[in-house]
């Protein structure tokens, strides 16, 4: 059955998945544009590989549909629906050569030899591991391997490519390295990518959009730059980046109080004057007083503990003006320096933009 499903590349309806009487997947609705790089972001147990292999066909969902290219692919099998996939052990065949595991699909495809050989050479190059068609697996490193399995996935020239968490079992360097890569291969060749991940900072570097998800349901879709900045829940603000939550209560005339202080509100929320809400400001909002002109408010804070975060130093801080306990802020290391900052002081800080508020629980 075919549906015009044309203005996306990807829609997902209504989507239920349920592994006995729990529900892995509750009701998703999603759309994906070609060539977009979209990552499945979340907590272990949030339902991403669910919805990653349930697009697959690997596990079928319990109701809803899923169209590929206007195309109704909801109960194919696999080997009916056209992507590639790479999963997170790269899955490679010890017992055959790069070459071998590469051109595998091929093979199984029927593809003339002399157009399997090119296709091959042609992606090894791609990866940038010529030289490594002859070895096995076990001679590549974890990086290699990784690319060795994105190349197999991109051999059938697939419109869609699945990530499943690719670079989890990487060591930091050589994740950040491979981000990189993947990405710019990925803007290359325009095909859409759907990357599974848990980690924020490879969402936040590599996807066009990133879909949040908590307990088997989507909880914010959005451009990295609108899950940082804006996001929608104390979830999303919380999962994403470093967030500092403070109780605060609603004012008039679109003021929340924290503590003894008064500050305007960032907020699209309903609110009620002395209503209890939670305000959130990210750790690099605060900044010493002296770095700005003017501010409304100066917040007395101790500094409890220092943190150097290389070209960033994070501070842990208190205030009694503010009824805070433990709260975070990151100051630039040449900052620190200059201020000459040491556990046990009492600094002056500004908040430079408005608290984000959400309902208190």
């Amino acid at each position: 059955m075919s549906i015009n499903k044309a203005s996306h590349y990807l829609v997902i309806e209504n989507l239920t998945k349920r592994f006995g009487e729990f529900v892995a997947l509750q009701d998703i609705n999603l759309n994906i544009n070609e060539s977009e790089f979209v990552c499945f972001l979340g907590p272990s147990g949030c339902g991403k590989t669910t919805l990653l292999r349930a697009i697959a066909g690997l596990d079928l969902q319990s109701s809803g549909n899923i169209f590929q290219a206007g195309k109704d692919i909801s109960v194919l099998p696999p080997s009916g629906r056209d992507f590639g996939i790479v999963f997170q052990s790269y899955a490679l065949f010890p017992n055959l050569t790069v070459a071998k595991n590469v051109s595998y699909g091929l093979e199984n495809a029927k593809i003339p030899k002399d157009q399997i050989n090119k296709r091959v050479n042609e992606l090894l190059e791609m990866v940038g591991l010529p030289e490594k068609a002859n070895a096995y697996p076990a001679n590549l490193s974890g990086g290699q391997q990784q690319r060795i399995a994105l190349a197999r996935a991109l051999a059938t020239s697939p419109s869609l490519l699945l990530l499943d968490e690719p670079l989890s079992a990487l060591d930091a360097k050589v994740r950040v390295f491979l981000r990189h890569e993947i990405k710019q291969l990925q803007r290359k060749l325009g095909v859409t990518t759907i990357m599974v991940t848990h980690d924020q900072e490879e969402a936040l570097t590599m996807a066009d959009r990133i879909v949040v998800m908590k307990q088997g349901v989507i909880e914010q879709i959005g451009s990295p730059n609108e899950i940082y900045q804006q996001p929608k829940s104390v979830f999303v603000a919380d999962f994403i980046g470093t967030m500092n939550f403070f109780e605060a209560q609603v004012m008039a005339d679109n003021q929340i109080k924290i503590g003894e202080l008064q500050f305007e509100h960032d907020s699209n929320i309903d609110t009620v004057v002395g209503e209890r809400v939670t305000a959130a400001v990210r750790p690099e909002e605060f900044v010493i007083s002296q770095q700005v002109e003017s501010s409304e408010h100066k917040i007395e804070a101790t500094i409890r503990e220092i943190e150097f975060l290389g070209s960033l130093v994070r501070l842990r801080l208190s205030s009694k003006q503010m009824q805070a306990k433990s709260f975070i802020m990151n100051i630039e290391e040449r900052m620190f320096r200059a201020n000459a900052l040491d556990e046990g002081d009492t600094i002056s800080l500004s908040v430079i933009t408005s608290p984000r508020l959400y309902p208190h629980d």
